[in-house]
């Protein structure tokens, strides 16, 4: 690995710990500026382009949660020069408007970008290992392969 690879790697778990933290704060901005212009994001049956779009789908999908925390676990990057590819694991708990309780488990698939000498989200695609209620009483979805 060459020495800007891993300056580039650092940089890179800097922008999905500030994306986590950005989503538990509710930090539009912060959350916007982790985003490239026409960065592409899939998450739970939705799918937004731009990063406008990606935000506007952030905040939709929000409304529904006065509390959420997103807790960051584990992942891998593999840097090729200006671009690179990576995944995460994460967990999500949070209180709905009706005071019901959401815990999720998934991973994220991703492609960054670095332009300006700022790395962002070219693509992201979250997959929902399980969502439901916090006793694990809901189903179980089985992690696909990475491509």
């Amino acid at each position: 690995m060459k020495v800007g690879d891993v300056a580039s790697e650092f940089a890179i778990r800097n922008l999905v710990a500030r994306y986590s933290e950005a989503v538990t704060r509710r930090n539009e901005a912060r959350f916007a500026e982790t985003w490239a212009e026409d960065a592409q994001w899939h998450i739970i049956g939705n799918h937004a382009t731009g990063r406008d779009d990606i935000v506007a789908l952030w905040k939709k999908l929000i409304a529904g949660f006065p509390f959420i925390a997103q807790l960051l676990h584990g992942g891998h990057i593999e840097v090729d020069g200006d671009t690179a590819r990576g995944g995460w694991t994460i967990t999500e708990v949070g209180q709905g408007v009706d005071g019901s309780a959401l815990y999720s488990l998934g991973l994220y698939r991703d492609e960054y970008c670095c332009g300006d000498g700022v790395w962002r989200f070219a693509n992201r695609t979250f997959e929902a290992l399980y969502m439901g209620p916090p006793d694990l009483g809901a189903t179980f979805n089985a992690a696909t392969e990475e491509e």
